[in-house]
């Protein structure tokens, strides 16, 4: 395999998306409208796949696929000399969540054997299409419904479905990813702009991937409207009919349960110890000292994929805003994908 090649064909993919995403819909070719068509599709079939929330993802992966950054992203790597077979069995929780697995693998001269989610069935072949034709060399791959010959496997799925897939899987080198979430971590003095700047790090994708924040730390003083009030840039959230259904459900269990909770009409604050929260609740809870924070984020490393912060305060975050944004070296469960894939 020729890298060089593979590269070149994703800056050309990159290109690519950024050309589609900046018409007009007036503007479009036929081949735009097979994307768009696409896009609904895909919608219709997964409501939370909104085709804006598409046109996101496919807008972060245009943006990172550059040179530069594929160039710095495996420099840090050795490529393997001998292809082997990895299975990928994706996840489906948010559009293109399992792309990153594909690329890496085809990235390390391995052939990816990919068993889709029923939930994102189209997108991704669809970009592996489009980046075989923009490559000199042919990206090798294959869909399967079940997996078989294989020589290692990388799956995501629930807690649940990890035991089960840690069993089936026990003979093979593999990486098995489980539920993760992520947390905020607010020092009290932060701008309205910052605040509004959270939100996207909780609402975006309705807050289904492991990288939306469920659960935030405030300073005992912290004025929770704060929150509401620079929550309401997402206040049409609760136009779309299963977040809706969502809330309506969560909301009415704490009723019944005489629960204390803040309402702002599309989103819920719980005072809450709980890591996760149920969709369209965001669990909180006030610190009296950072270490507590600090003790709680090692306790709960397994489980927490990233923590959004101002950098002063020490907590290896990520800025505001950012938790959507990871970098192509920025791995899922923090395993580092490609340093497993040298070992296949």
């Amino acid at each position: 395999m020729n890298t060089e090649n593979q590269v070149l064909g994703l800056i050309k993919l990159s290109d690519y998306i950024k050309a589609f995403l900046a018409k007009k819909p007036e503007d479009h070719n036929e081949d735009d409208v097979d994307i768009e068509l696409l896009l609904k599709r895909s919608e219709i079939e997964n409501p939370w796949f909104t085709v804006d929330n598409q046109k996101f993802a496919l807008q972060q992966w245009a943006d990172l696929l550059t040179e530069e950054n594929i160039k710095n992203w495996l420099g840090n790597y050795s490529i393997s000399k001998i292809s082997k077979r990895v299975g990928l069995i994706l996840a489906g929780n948010i559009p293109l969540v399992g792309f990153h697995d594909v690329m890496s693998v085809v990235l390390s001269n391995h052939i990816p054997v990919i068993k889709l989610s029923s939930k994102d069935k189209y997108m991704v072949p669809f970009l592996l299409k489009k980046w075989n034709e923009f490559s000199n060399e042919n990206v090798v791959f294959e869909f399967v419904e079940k997996l078989e010959n294989f020589d290692a496997v990388i799956a995501t799925g629930s807690n649940n479905t990890a035991r089960y897939l840690e069993y089936y899987f026990k003979n093979h080198l593999s990486i098995i990813r489980k539920n993760r979430t992520s947390i905020a971590v607010l020092k009290g003095d932060e701008t309205d702009a910052e605040l509004q700047l959270l939100a996207k790090d909780i609402f975006q994708y309705f807050g289904l991937g492991c990288r939306n924040v469920t659960r935030i730390f405030i300073p005992q003083d912290f004025v929770i409207d704060r929150l509401f009030e620079n929550f309401l840039g997402f206040q049409d959230i609760i136009n779309h009919n299963k977040y809706a259904n969502n809330y309506d459900y969560n909301r009415a269990v704490y009723l019944l349960n005489q629960d204390k909770f803040w309402d702002n009409n599309f989103v819920m604050l719980k005072e809450d110890d709980k890591l996760f929260s149920p969709l369209s609740v965001i669990n909180f809870s006030r610190y009296e000292s950072l270490d507590d924070v600090k003790t709680f984020i090692a306790e709960n490393e397994e489980n927490i994929q990233c923590v959004v912060s101002k950098e002063e305060l020490g907590l290896n975050a990520i800025p505001f805003g950012e938790a959507q944004n990871p970098g192509l070296d920025t791995y899922a469960d923090n395993v580092d994908t490609m340093k497993f894939l040298e070992l296949v």
